[in-house]
């Protein structure tokens, strides 16, 4: 069976969910999953306080709905079982999680993903920024793992990213893969500028038709069609990503960079 929170909270302060996870609530009865403890601002509350809760945990299956939009940290930490929201939700949600699967049917915040480990994020709707990145004062943001979101994102994509995947399908702001160690960062729509900068190793991939402007910190290497990309483009669309068939045998032109950084980076951009 599925774990069902609806949420009941009628509040401007933050809510935050962190330890709510399958893996954490699987061996809990449900008054115990009831009474746990979670942060309404600096005030500690019950679970059962925000939300009406029923089912079991059985499959390790959780399912959130209502106005999440104020709910943070969902899926923090997560170690195995799924999430699927109905709806949007607030801040860091999967943040440093390292297995399992998180569905959004709406869309979220700042920071998904941020430092996340293993594991599939798919957000339907639009995410904010800091998709994917390292915390403030950390070297090492996402580092394993897949992002999807079908909608926009805003700034800081993949900042300090250090492996794993990231497709968006909308657009998104400026400097993606700022200081990016390795990886993949994949977008269909327009972006903002100075993308790469400091990016020491890792791809970013613009499969738009109108390309940003790209720092002159990164040269010019070849037009050719990588297999990789191919395989890449087939995988997102058996994950239900909308990757238009048209586009999975194109040719790229290949930039090198950050060259201030060593210029092991690449950028490619789809040219037909």
């Amino acid at each position: 069976m599925t774990l069902e929170l609806e949420y009941i909270g009628d509040t401007t302060i933050p809510v935050e969910l962190q330890g709510v996870t399958p893996c954490r609530l699987r061996d809990l009865s449900l008054s115990e999953i009831e009474g746990m403890e979670i942060y309404h601002g600096k005030e500690i509350v019950s679970l059962a306080d925000f939300f009406k809760i029923s089912g079991d945990l059985s499959d390790e299956q959780m399912r959130l709905s209502g106005d999440l939009s104020g709910v943070h940290w969902i899926g923090s930490k997560m170690e195995s079982g799924s999430i699927a929201i109905r709806g949007n939700c607030g801040r860091h949600l999967g943040s440093e999680m390292t297995s399992g699967t998180i569905t959004v049917q709406g869309s979220a915040s700042d920071w998904v993903g941020a430092e996340m480990r293993g594991g599939l994020i798919y957000i339907k709707g639009d995410a904010g920024h800091q998709v994917g990145a390292g915390y403030r004062g950390s070297s090492t943001g996402m580092n394993r793992g897949t992002i999807l979101v079908h909608g926009d994102v805003g700034n800081e994509l993949g900042l300090t990213m250090r492996r794993g995947l990231i497709a968006v399908g909308g657009k998104a702001g400026g400097l993606i893969g700022f200081n990016m160690r390795a990886g993949t960062i994949m977008l269909f729509g327009a972006s903002g500028i100075r993308h790469g900068a400091a990016m020491r190793r890792g791809s970013i991939v613009f499969m738009g038709a109108a390309h940003p402007p790209l720092l002159p910190s990164f040269k010019y290497s070849c037009r050719y069609q990588p297999e990789f990309m191919q395989l890449l483009l087939r995988n997102l669309q058996n994950l239900g990503f909308p990757v238009p068939t048209s586009v999975v045998d194109s040719t790229y032109d290949l930039h090198h960079g950050d060259m201030i950084d060593g210029g092991r980076g690449e950028v490619l951009l789809r040219v037909s």
